[in-house]
């Protein structure tokens, strides 16, 4: 049997476990223990002198440390019987991929919207870093649809560009790597010297990744409509984001659905003044959310083609 399907096999059968059960809350996760290593990691070290230091040799080293344990749990495997590696590499690709349980988190937003706006804010909660216990019902659909866009490429995109490249130990060492980001981070008086390493990291590993999301969600646009319209958009607004990286796929679906995304929201009770991404201010709505949903899925399905096919060749 040829190498490639080795390879594509654990993609699909992973790929289709996400499919099928997205993020079950019963069943044990890495990314749990990525993040009770990072808390604790921060806990002890997070004060004092040096913290940046501190913070850049954390970072580092937790990334390494998933690189090579994953590796190592491989070439152990490689004796045994084919399946059993076959299994691993189907286990660990489900559990980077996060695309079904993002569209769950996000449509959920939109049915807690419908019932009241509170339950809507305390919902979107759950999947977005900004205070949202002030948001309008406007802001709460748009901070998820933000979300569903953005972690897009955190969650489903950059582990399989990174799987690509690198293979599993690559996109086990990517989830480590965003979570990171996404817990320490932020430019808050705490994070701001002790995750100024795991920032810098995450956005350098999602460069790439973004543009490609962007471009996958808006080709599919392009292709059926004839116009380019949307390359510009998303070259002229990916760029107005805190983020180097973001901002890119925001765009893009801010551009499919003629909607205006961004502006100033609060973190830990900071106000950060972010720019907004299109103009049209205009209500969303839950067919907004549906269209969303579609071009994510379209996307999703794209990159894993691309990526069978980067092993064929």
């Amino acid at each position: 049997m040829d190498s490639w399907i080795f390879a594509i096999l654990p993609l699909l059968a992973g790929w289709l476990l996400d499919l099928l059960f997205g993020d079950p809350i019963w069943l044990p996760h890495p990314i749990v223990w990525f993040g009770k290593t990072i808390a604790a990691c921060e806990h002890k070290l997070n004060h004092g002198n040096h913290r940046k230091t501190k913070g850049a040799l954390v970072a580092l080293l937790l990334i390494a440390l998933v690189f090579i344990l994953t590796w190592i749990l491989r070439r152990l495997l490689l004796p045994l019987p084919t399946p059993l590696l076959l299994l691993f590499d189907a286990i660990a690709i489900f559990y980077c991929l996060a695309g079904t349980t993002l569209i769950r988190e996000v449509r959920e937003v939109f049915l807690a919207l419908d019932r009241s706006l509170d339950e809507g804010r305390k919902q979107v909660a759950r999947i977005v870093g900004r205070d949202t216990s002030e948001l309008s019902a406007q802001e709460v659909r748009t901070a998820a649809l933000e979300t569903l866009a953005e972690n897009l490429s955190d969650g489903v995109i950059a582990p399989l560009f990174w799987l690509a490249i690198l293979g599993v130990p690559g996109m086990l060492a990517y989830k480590m790597v965003n979570t990171l980001d996404s817990m320490i981070g932020y430019k808050t008086d705490r994070y701001k010297a002790f995750g100024c390493w795991a920032a810098h990291i995450d956005d350098i590993a999602n460069y790439i990744p973004a543009r490609i999301t962007a471009l996958l969600m808006i080709l599919p646009q392009v292709l059926s409509t004839f116009h380019s319209r949307l390359f510009t958009f998303v070259w002229k607004n990916g760029r107005n984001h805190a983020s180097p990286n973001s901002g890119y796929p925001e765009a893009a679906l801010a551009g499919i659905l003629d909607c205006r995304f961004g502006g100033p929201h609060y973190y830990f009770g900071k106000l950060f003044d972010k720019p907004f991404i299109g103009e049209n201010e205009r209500a969303l709505t839950t067919k907004d959310m549906k269209k969303a949903v579609r071009v994510n899925r379209t996307a999703e399905v794209l990159m894993v083609i691309l990526v069978i096919i980067r092993y064929i060749l």
